[in-house]
């Protein structure tokens, strides 16, 4: 806390002082509010005409003049509109009251609106309460919050200096609405399951361990939404889906969050290829929900989502911009291929891993129209179905655009005996080292044994609400992890 910024504070609390000597009320539990802002603008020619009594309420965001008249404006959820306060013309003890409030201090304000000289809509103040006394100075918005980690660490001071960030956060709000709204109207069922898992499943990812004491057992955070949605499959469900926070221990980037919103649902008697007509006419639905049309411009690339999507061969892809062929690649090409693009690896690496680092140097960067990228080796996909017409390929797809993954798809493996082997794989994995390998999750190749029936099923997170809004995905989360504050704030 700057000096400038001490003071503010001690005059403040000086002003708070006074208000409560002069028998005043800093912070009353209930506002009499009968008004929005946009209401009395939007009818301001009969609430002006009839000089009606309106009640309002909100923060205020700026004062003019002083003495015997001050022009304010006052801010609440739906606009912002000035008000005018003359000592003639409310009570004497409201006026010397009014001297002791500041910009960022919640009233609730009683009066006529009349349009002043200069056609500026404004209410006359008949009576003032003050709702709420702000002991800080609000941030400026043009000079005041421009720390891209104050913003993040404390959004409600962006938000408050920044009203295009509420805005932005609305819209997030939509974005997950239309998901919502898509899914249950092509009856799919929505359904919750547990956060802390015994074994951490449906991905690729190091979990975060927690300790759950009524049990006197270790947790994890789920990483995933997959494993226990398809165990309700088993269950009877055809139509299932789940909006939820996951939790991945690992790096951060722009497109990478440690905890972070999903969606995944799972789809009885369907395949990956339904799959792919089906994820068309849902991406499209979000994008006009957010958009009003299906032409985006994000990373300086407008995109246009109604037209076909196109199709990536993910072998074909490979071996053009590698100049690997995965049909005969060996480890230790993939290991030199690697090198010769200075990709670090961990020592215990094999072939699904670096197959996935050296596609998202070479492959990944050139999808940039919207499309499918489909039937990668199965090394690195272990929930999927191998393809009819190889074996050593998966009925995996992935929805690319602008150089990224949006989502990723597939028809489920259901082979509780296939399934067990590539679990066993990837434990072998992390006892090399590997901590983002899958666990063997023996309940759920149980589950499996129980007979679960053809399906297909898909997952997607925030990270599209980002690139569609052309955001580092740290900036679309309204709290983002971060580290804690040093040296804390004193007040002498």
């Amino acid at each position: 806390m700057t000096e400038k910024e001490k003071q503010l504070y001690k005059e403040r609390l000086a002003k708070l002082e006074r208000i409560i000597k002069a028998g005043g009320k800093a912070y009353p539990a209930k506002s009499f509010r009968k008004n929005f802002v946009m209401e009395a603008v939007g009818d301001f020619e009969k609430f002006s005409r009839t000089k009606q009594q309106i009640i309002l309420a909100g923060r205020i965001k700026a004062l003019r003049g002083h003495g015997k008249l001050v022009f304010g404006d006052l801010e609440d959820k739906s606009g912002r509109i000035q008000f005018i306060v003359k000592a003639d013309e409310i009570d004497e003890n409201q006026f010397q009251m009014f001297k002791y409030f500041d910009v960022g201090d919640f009233i609730e304000i009683s009066g006529s609106l009349f349009s002043t000289k200069q056609g500026e809509k404004t209410l006359q103040v008949k009576t003032l309460r003050l709702l709420t006394k702000s002991l800080r100075a609000l941030p400026e918005k043009y000079s005041g919050l421009q720390d891209t980690e104050i913003k993040l660490r404390k959004r409600y001071l962006d938000m408050l200096a920044n009203p295009e960030t509420r805005e932005f956060f609305r819209k997030k709000t939509v974005f997950w609405n239309s998901v919502r709204e898509f899914m249950v109207a092509e009856e799919f069922l929505e359904v919750e399951n547990p956060v802390l898992e015994h074994v951490p499943g449906g991905a690729e990812a190091e979990p975060f361990k927690t300790h759950y004491n009524a049990l006197d057992e270790d947790f994890y955070l789920r990483i995933s939404l997959e494993l226990p949605l398809k165990k309700l499959l088993v269950g009877g469900y055809e139509k299932i889906f789940e909006i939820g926070r996951v939790f991945r221990n690992e790096g951060i980037s722009a497109e990478h969050l440690q905890d972070y919103t999903a969606m995944e649902f799972y789809w009885a008697y369907a395949d990956y290829e339904d799959l792919q007509k089906f994820l068309e006419k849902f991406y499209r639905a979000i994008i006009k929900s957010l958009f009003g049309g299906l032409k985006v411009n994000s990373q300086g690339t407008e995109l246009d989502w109604g037209k076909p999507w196109k199709k990536y061969d993910y072998y074909e892809l490979f071996k053009k911009y590698s100049d690997v062929d995965l049909q005969t690649a060996t480890e230790k090409e993939l290991k030199k291929k690697a090198d010769s693009l200075k990709i670090k690896y961990e020592p215990f690496a094999k072939k699904g891993r670096l197959v996935d680092l050296i596609y998202k140097k070479t492959v990944r960067p050139k999808l940039v129209e919207p499309g499918f990228l489909l039937d990668p080796p199965v090394e690195i996909e272990p929930l999927a179905k191998r393809t009819d017409y190889d074996s050593w390929r998966v009925q995996r797809l992935q929805v690319m655009a602008w150089g990224t993954e949006l989502g990723k798809g597939f028809s489920e493996l259901n082979d509780p005996i296939d399934q067990k082997k590539r679990f066993e794989d990837q434990m072998k994995l992390r006892e090399a080292g590997d901590k983002e390998a899958q666990i063997l999750d023996s309940d759920f190749v149980e589950a499996l044994e129980y007979g679960m029936p053809p399906a297909a099923g898909f997952g997607m997170s925030e990270r599209l609400f980002a690139v569609l809004m052309d955001k580092p995905i740290r900036e679309v989360v309204i709290s983002p992890a971060m580290r804690k504050e040093t040296g804390g704030i004193v007040f002498d």
